[in-house]
């Protein structure tokens, strides 16, 4: 069991299709009704941009948790992913570290290297050694939140007697790595705190979450110490039949699908509420921890119905 075992957030609408454009205070409100709803987490996307044409406006993910945070009390809020190499090591340990002392301890930060080359672009960060920056960002921030004074000389930064201080609220802020291809699984199973996934079936999950326990083992580190959360698209309606035509055609619009990895428009959850739940049983006997739901269109219909009629259903499984 980890502190994400049988747990329930739910994704929030920070990135629109242009012309439509994200509202922060709407983001904020959604915020405090979720936790009103009891999901156990809120999780936001991050960019700096993204697209062309069509673009997707964006409102900054670190931002949104941050008035989220001030306007509730119990709800965790994480990341679904933050893109890690686009960020100063140093400057961000300082704000997540200020951010979980303003929730009192309520962040899970999932993170990965990016994807996205224009948006490296732009920000002057070297595409093709994203990897190599993810690695010593984490080793720097990590270093930051637990050590008094830290020294060191990287790739792009040379530290000195660095103090950084007040320290985050939690011992360690919950970091979770996501990404697909066997290096990523690699880091998130010996760097991380674990894994996040995207759209990915039951049975693809289950596939590389054991190659990411076999990566544990091999370094000396306990597997079922891991953590993992699964981003799950989701509908309920009367019938998977007569509501699958509208929701692949939200997936199609809206989302991307990296085309060498799992993630897959087949890992849409859709149905009435027992072939939700039926189907949704399979994520968690493949060894899902947390499901982070991704209602059709953010309808609040929706959040409310799989808040009241989907996860007690879920936790009745697994209590």
């Amino acid at each position: 069991m980890t502190m994400l075992s049988n747990t329930f957030g739910i994704a929030a609408r920070n990135f629109k299709a242009y012309p439509e454009m994200p509202n922060a205070r709407e983001l904020i409100d959604y915020g405090v009704r979720v936790e009103e709803l009891g999901y156990d987490s809120v999780w936001v996307w991050d960019h700096m941009l993204l697209g062309v044409d069509p673009n997707f406006p964006i409102i900054d993910s670190l931002t949104v948790l941050t008035g989220i945070a001030a306007r509730t009390t119990r709800i965790k809020m994480g990341t679904g992913i933050l893109v890690l190499p686009l960020r100063n090591p140093v400057a961000l340990a300082k704000q997540l570290s200020s951010m979980d002392q303003l929730s009192e301890g309520r962040l899970v930060m999932g993170m990965a290297s990016g994807w996205y080359k224009r948006e490296f672009d732009a920000v002057g960060i070297p595409f093709e050694k994203r990897g190599k920056i993810m690695d010593e960002n984490l080793e720097i921030m990590r270093r930051l939140w637990t050590e008094e004074m830290v020294s060191g000389e990287y790739m792009n930064h040379n530290i000195s007697k660095a103090v950084m201080y007040p320290k985050p609220h939690q011992k360690e802020i919950p970091i979770l790595i996501g990404g697909y291809v066997d290096r990523v699984l690699q880091r998130a199973a010996t760097v991380g705190d674990g894994w996040l996934t995207y759209f990915y079936r039951a049975e693809d999950f289950k596939k590389s979450w054991d190659k990411i326990r076999n990566y544990a083992k091999e370094a000396g580190k306990d597997p079922d110490k891991l953590m993992n959360a699964s981003q799950l698209p989701i509908r309920v309606g009367k019938s998977k039949a007569a509501i699958q035509d509208e929701m692949n055609d939200w997936l199609n619009k809206e989302w991307d699908f990296p085309e060498h990895s799992d993630c897959t428009r087949e890992s849409a959850i859709m149905g009435s509420v027992d072939e939700c739940v039926e189907q949704l049983r399979e994520h968690i006997d493949a060894g899902v921890q947390k499901i982070i739901f991704v209602p059709y269109k953010y309808e609040m219909e929706q959040v409310e119905t799989i808040a009241k009629e989907i996860i007690p259903r879920l936790k009745a499984l697994r209590s």
